[in-house]
Order: structure tokens, then sequence, then C-alpha cells
């Protein structure tokens, strides 16, 4: 990872976004910081750039499809996806970071159908490294075990008794 900062002058506007707006479609952009400086006639924003070496993807490169995962799985499956997305967002949230660095959608859409118990299942997962296993590997596993207990609990108090 490499970083770059800009100072684009309130003052000169269109010249310091156009340098930057070249600058992020020409790298693999991993994350932007923005800090705005009043300083009266020398305010500017302060933009640091964390990037790697390469080109971005091209425009005209072809976007993935998306899924919609209401059709990937069953009600119960999504039911308890949704849950891990909340929890996903929650986590993010709170250390500012985009829900996508925690586990994307389709990560979290394998944790459910492999009903994932484990640590080490959850390694088994495409792209799940042991850093956010360790990070965030217990929250998860938690997560899926309480959605699937609590739908137990929901069938088995929707199903007539014997009485």
């Amino acid at each position: 990872m490499q970083i770059r900062i800009f100072s684009i002058v309130v003052s000169d506007l269109d010249r310091g976004c156009e340098e930057l707006n070249g600058f992020l479609r020409s790298h693999r952009i991993a994350t932007v910081d923005r800090e705005f400086v009043a300083d009266g006639s020398n305010s500017f924003w302060s933009i640091c750039v964390t990037y790697t070496e390469g080109q971005s993807p091209t425009p005209h490169t072809p976007a993935r499809k998306r899924i919609d995962y209401r059709d990937v799985l069953n009600e119960s499956d999504f039911a308890i996806f949704a849950k891990l997305r909340t929890l996903r967002k929650s986590l993010a949230d709170k250390e500012g970071v985009p829900a996508y660095a925690l586990f994307t959608n389709e990560q979290l859409a394998e944790l459910v159908k492999r009903r994932c118990r484990t640590k080490s299942a959850l390694g088994e997962i495409s792209g799940v490294g042991e850093a956010r296993i360790e990070k965030y590997g217990d929250e998860f596993l938690r997560a899926v075990e309480e959605a699937e207990s609590n739908q137990g609990t929901a069938n088995a108090e929707t199903q007539p008794s014997d009485n």
C-alpha cells in the first residue's frame, strides 16, 4: 500500500478536483480520508488516498451482475443472511470501515448455506482469512447460532400440539 496526499485549495477547487479525480481513475484505491482545514482565504481540503499499484478497472469493464440473495437463499436462510448483514453494518459503522471490509455478501451467504459452526469452517469460505476470523468470527458464528435457534423456537410455536 502507498499513500498520496492532495491539498485542494478552496480558491481553486476545479484544478484540484481534476487532479484528484484523474489520480483516482488511474489507481486501485483502498481508502480515501478527507479533512477540511479552515484558514480563511487559505482554507483547503486535505485528502489522503491509500492505493496499490496497478490500474483500476476501466470504465468499459463489464460490471458484475448483482445477485439478489432472496432468489439464491431459501426463506429461512435469507432471514439469517439479513441478520448477518445488519450485524456487519453495525460493526462496520462502529469501526468506520466499509461493510464489505468485514465480509462480502457472497461470504455471508456462504456462511449461512454451509451452516458454519466453527472458526475452521468459516476459514473454508473463499477470501476469509485468519485476521477476519479472529476479529469477527465469534460474533458472526454466535449470530448464526442465535438466528437458527430463534427460527427453531418460532417453528415450534407454530406447530399444532398433540393434546
